[in-house]
């Protein structure tokens, strides 16, 4: 697959426009501060995410987007990362900042505060899908253009080195870290958990794939093998558990992908389990980016 075909079965992408960003509040957390932001994404839509910040910062640092899950929970999102809420072990963007890194944690288009039918879960998710889908859009490219315009916000924060952005994400959040590096090439060096199935893998009853990633005709020209492909020059570190159905081929994904990355780094580690991020996961995640970002 070309990358101008995947462009072309993604469709239109939405509008970029000012972001007109501003400082809600700032909550002082210990070892750094939390702010929440605001910043338009496109023409008439305004979001919120959780920016962290180390405290006592010399110089410009290192800033991770950290890309939540979902686990069918559309009430939550930024804050489960922020570790305000759900399981702790998704609080990357806490632990990360405790790490001293800048850390970034917007909801996802149908979670948390994007959410306008809480009634209804995931009613959001699908009205935002068919809608698309009927105009010859699709809900990916609306994803992948807010991480773009979170990047786009993250340059402008004085304190963060905006040479030196990595991504973290599990589960959808992994998924996202394959798409977003593949797209963006600001994105240096990712993290994708337990979110490298294939779409051949996922297109049966016992897993099925996410509304997010619903891309009409793309089997006919590749599959996730090849947008891993296109995160080369960045590094891309894949993390997959072998009880887990979207880790599902995660090997199959490595094999395929790995000849292309001359410049950049693609690593497999497949751990015994379920989809779960544990402690130790999560070491190893924060050490390859590490090592990557220090070499950005």
């Amino acid at each position: 697959m070309q990358k101008e075909q995947l462009l072309n079965l993604l469709g239109p992408f939405p509008q970029k426009t000012a972001l007109n960003p501003a400082i809600l509040e700032a909550i002082d957390c210990g070892s750094y501060i939390r702010e929440k932001v605001a910043y338009d994404v496109e023409p008439g839509e305004r979001i919120t995410a959780y920016l962290l910040i180390p405290k006592n910062l010399k110089v410009q640092t290192p800033v991770i987007f950290c890309y939540h899950q979902h686990g069918s929970r559309f009430d939550l999102g930024k804050s489960e990362v922020a570790g305000l809420a759900g399981d702790p072990g998704q609080a990357t963007a806490a632990e990360l900042a405790e790490l001293g890194y800048i850390t970034f944690a917007p909801d996802a288009i149908g979670f948390e505060e994007r959410n306008w039918d809480p009634a209804k879960p995931g009613n959001t998710s699908w009205f935002e899908l068919a809608t698309r889908l009927i105009r010859g859009e699709t809900l990916l490219a609306k994803a992948l253009h807010d991480v773009s315009a979170g990047i786009d916000y993250l340059q402008t924060r004085a304190e963060a080195d905006s040479e030196k952005i990595g991504f973290i994400g599990h589960s959808y959040g992994g998924r996202m870290a394959i798409w977003a590096t593949a797209l963006d090439k600001r994105i240096k060096v990712a993290v994708s958990h337990c979110g490298c199935a294939s779409y051949q893998n996922s297109a049966v009853r016992t897993a099925g794939i996410q509304m997010e990633f619903c891309v009409p005709g793309i089997v006919r020209y590749g599959d996730i093998g090849d947008i891993v492909k296109m995160a080369e020059p960045s590094s891309l570190y894949l993390s997959a558990t072998d009880e887990d159905r979207w880790s599902k081929g995660a090997r199959e994904i490595y094999d395929y992908a790995k000849p292309a990355f001359i410049l950049g780094e693609l690593q497999l580690k497949v751990w015994p389990g379920k989809h779960v991020f544990t402690r130790q996961m999560r070491e190893e995640a924060y050490a390859f980016l590490k090592k990557l970002l220090r070499k950005a």
